[in-house]
């Protein structure tokens, strides 16, 4: 049997990114992002319906997030859904899917300024991937095409 387990998501932090660290001194943050979606009615109404999703990111790449991201800010998330389970403190079971994010990219915050000094661009990452070779690529690419520009 074939299965295959992808998402792409774009839309907006609803809060600020939430950082703590396992007990081993694993960075995890929880990104907790609202999605749009306008669409028209069967009588022609312009209607618009948000999904609110939480994106898990770890490691170097939670780090960043908290750094630079912060309520409002837009993103692009690449990933795959997660399910996991857990027993709270009334002994309820609960359960959850989440985005497990494998690749977060910096849109830009609402109202914030395009122009950005090619210096202050190259200081703030737009990207991350798991894969440090994929991320050095990427920012090579990046310092190249500010320079072109």
């Amino acid at each position: 049997m074939a299965s295959y387990n992808k998402v792409l998501l774009m839309g907006n932090l609803t809060k600020d990114p939430e950082l703590r660290y396992t007990p081993q001194g694993t960075a995890v943050a929880n990104l907790r992002l609202a999605v749009n979606r306008k669409y028209r009615s069967k009588d022609q109404e312009l209607k618009e319906e948000v999904c609110f999703i939480t994106a898990v990111v770890w490691n170097k790449q939670a780090e960043t997030c908290n750094q630079y991201l912060h309520k409002g800010s837009s993103i692009f998330v690449e990933g795959r859904l997660q399910s996991r389970s857990w027993e709270d403190n009334t002994g309820a079971k609960r359960s959850v899917i989440e985005v497990r994010a494998e690749r977060v990219q910096f849109m830009g915050a609402p109202g914030q300024a395009k122009a950005q000094s090619p210096a202050a661009s190259a200081a703030q990452p737009e990207a991350l991937s798991e894969e440090s070779s994929s991320e050095s690529t990427w920012l090579a690419e990046s310092e190249d095409e500010a320079h072109e520009g």
